[in-house]
């Protein structure tokens, strides 16, 4: 996957004639190799051939992206579609400028001993579902299931609002739980289940998947020209990171472990989580996918009496940035 070798030609003379230009990255979660194309990028020296001096900052479970760049305190950041629609509805004008992940990894993971087999089986059950924007996803499949999720419905789901780990289906306290497949479910597996103990409704097979880890920046900084040449090189340099990183997981995973400062991941398991997102971004060149954008949309519709958007959303994402990055190609 050499897609973006051109660039790091045309990029070698660059330096002596751009400035560093700062950008600053919000992280949608700690640091860990979901986010180990941008890592790469920034230690390969991807981004300073661009001519730009990046800035990572990691997230967590009190870190929410959108608020993060509504208040000024970052440039881009990584977050799901339907946190940004909700918010872009909700005020702040986010716009997708650039698509690195082709497919979602969210899926629900349950005890196969409980007989759930499909997810008309979820009726009546404890469900563990992540909130601060996770929940939108999950919200509008139980929607389009006739599952409500207010537990006064004798039809319905018992949500059990999720932390950030697995321990209510290690302890029994749920029926399943969220995870995600470059992450969760290997934890669950890691504390001594078997695959054959659980069963997995991956949301790209219920066809609800709405798109994960977009890069977005505010509409209003795209009317600089000046800020859009910046974020065109802030993505063409990011997708050689993530070549890089498919191409070389264990380095890549090293890396990473390199720029945690909890010290809390092993190469083991980074390694693992590589290889899970390799086969989330595929083939993507960091361009979106209209289609995908548009499945993502009408399945935050679809969401009943609570719906994440109520209405079509307008200007929620643009080429303009992966036109100009890969112009030359």
């Amino acid at each position: 996957m050499k897609r973006y070798l051109f660039a790091s030609v045309l990029a070698v003379a660059a330096p002596a004639a751009w400035a560093q230009d700062a950008v600053t990255l919000q992280l949608k979660w700690v640091t860990q190799a979901q986010f180990a194309g941008y890592y790469v990028a920034l230690d390969q020296g991807f981004y300073a051939e661009e001519g730009l001096d990046v800035t990572i900052l990691p997230g967590g479970p009190d870190i929410a992206p959108t608020q993060v760049i509504a208040g000024g305190g970052a440039d881009v950041i990584v977050e799901w579609m339907p946190a940004a629609l909700a918010a872009r509805e909700q005020g702040v004008p986010l716009v997708n400028i650039a698509q690195p992940f082709e497919n979602s990894g969210m899926q629900l993971t349950c005890w196969a001993d409980t007989g759930i087999q499909t997810p008309q089986d979820l009726a009546n059950r404890t469900l563990g579902v992540w909130f601060s924007g996770n929940e939108y996803p999950f919200l509008s499949w139980m929607s389009q299931l006739g599952l409500s999720t207010d537990g006064k419905s004798e039809t319905g789901v018992e949500v059990l609002k999720q932390g950030f780990n697995v321990d209510p289906l290690l302890q029994r306290q749920a029926d399943c739980i969220s995870t995600m497949t470059y992450n969760e479910y290997w934890q669950v597996i890691d504390a001594g289940v078997t695959p054959e103990e659980l069963v997995n409704f991956r949301y790209e097979d219920q066809g609800v998947a709405t798109l994960e880890d977009g890069l977005y920046v505010l509409e209003q900084n795209l009317q600089d020209p000046a800020f859009v040449d910046r974020m065109a090189r802030f993505v063409r340099a990011s997708m050689r990171g993530w070549d890089w990183a498919q191409e070389n997981p264990e380095q890549a995973a090293e890396i990473v472990l390199e720029y945690d400062e909890t010290g809390a991941q092993t190469l083991e398991h980074q390694v693992r989580m590589m290889g899970e997102i390799a086969k989330l971004i595929g083939d993507s060149t960091g361009v979106l996918d209209e289609a995908a954008a548009q499945r993502t949309v009408d399945t935050l519709l679809a969401g009943g009496s609570d719906p994440v958007i109520t209405k079509a959303p307008e200007g929620y994402f643009t080429h303009v940035v992966t036109d100009a990055a890969f112009a030359q190609q």
